[in-house]
């Protein structure tokens, strides 16, 4: 299932969720010093989550301002993508989680840049994005912090986190797999498509 897609405005960048993506690229080397350096851990979890909250922010507030951009398509992706791989590698130096799980999702996105790079080489940019990946970015980003804050799991509420973060991130990841079949799917009828676009 696609998300429909709002008309894009190619006539702004300093847009507030524009502002809000670029906030939340900045909370990324902010979080990885905090969780790497001093491992301030609750610090680094609220920076975390501080940049989970702009990412549904964003994409609300430029659906319902109409402020949807070009420069919006381009920073959201890439701060998800960013936010994602920092926290992963920043939970595995800790130890927090395994190297499977991390390679199971860093597999997933080299695929479908694979992908992408064949549809760039035929004219499209992008494709739809779908609720299903959206839920499975929202699952994994909300995941990370509490992995975090449930590292040494000694207390009642330190086990707790763990536990939730370990729920949130199994269920988060087989929705990221099954986005990555959705994209790929999507993929094939679009390349399986053109030829016959471009014959029309």
């Amino acid at each position: 299932m696609s998300v429909q897609e709002p008309q894009v405005r190619t006539d702004l960048v300093w847009t507030l969720p524009n502002a809000l993506s670029c906030i939340r690229i900045l909370t990324i080397p902010l979080f990885a010093w905090l969780a790497l350096v001093p491992e301030a851990d609750v610090a680094a979890a609220a920076v975390l989550m501080l940049g989970g909250v702009t990412d549904f922010v964003d994409g609300m507030l430029a659906r319902r301002w109409n402020q949807v951009t070009r420069v919006g398509q381009l920073l959201d992706p890439i701060a998800d993508r960013l936010a994602t791989l920092t926290a992963l590698l920043v939970l595995l130096i800790r130890g927090i989680v395994p190297p499977w799980f991390v390679a199971v999702l860093l597999l997933r996105d080299v695929v479908l840049s694979v992908q992408m790079a064949r549809l760039k080489q035929r004219g499209v940019t992008g494709l739809p994005v779908n609720y299903i990946g959206k839920a499975a970015t929202f699952n994994l980003l909300l995941s990370f912090p509490l992995l975090l804050l449930g590292a040494d799991a000694q207390s009642g509420v330190e086990q707790l986190a763990r536990v939730a973060g370990w729920a949130l991130a199994l269920w988060g990841t087989g929705l990221y797999l099954y986005s990555g079949l959705l994209y790929m799917r999507q993929t094939r009828e679009v390349m399986a498509a053109l030829p016959a676009a471009a014959g029309a």
